[in-house]
């Protein structure tokens, strides 16, 4: 039986490590490829986001995963402004582990709903996850789609 998989705080010396798998998670959907490729600096993860904790990281056995980064809104809600995983361990439910993680962290910031733009093609992933559709906007890469999901509050059971 494998080892359990462990969601916790990402450390600053992990910075380049997460980017890269950010890099061939991104790389993966052809039609991104080829500005990922233009503009490298597009992928970058902020070592701020790092340092105020708002970074996790799925881990197993010492192997990284995944990572997922949850901001504060003005709006006082939170952004899942960034959701990784490793090519190789797609469809594992990996992704639900960060979703579900990202739910409790922006809860217990007292955030009623979580936000995140989303690739079109992960729409899918989105909404399955409980996430509704509110819009769609263009980003650097093309169209993105506005999804929210509305959180229990922190110690609701």
């Amino acid at each position: 039986m494998p080892s359990p998989i462990v969601i916790r705080c990402a450390r600053p010396d992990e910075r380049g490590a997460l980017e890269e798998l950010q890099r061939r998670a991104s790389l993966m959907w052809e039609e991104y490829r080829e500005a990922l490729l233009a503009h490298p600096g597009a992928i970058d993860l902020p070592i701020e986001q790092i340092e105020a904790g708002r970074t996790h990281v799925a881990e197993r056995s010492g192997e990284k995963l995944g990572f997922s980064v949850v901001l504060r809104r003005s709006d006082g809600n939170a952004e899942l402004d960034g959701l990784f995983v490793e090519p190789a361990r797609w469809k594992l439910g990996i992704g639900r582990l960060l979703i579900a993680e990202a739910e409790r962290f922006a809860a217990a910031e007292g955030a009623h709903s979580l936000c995140v733009i989303a690739n079109p093609r992960a729409l899918g992933f989105y909404k399955n996850c409980g996430f509704q559709v509110e819009g769609e906007l263009l980003t650097q890469f093309g169209k993105g789609v506005l999804m929210r999901k509305s959180l229990r509050p922190a110690g609701a059971d």
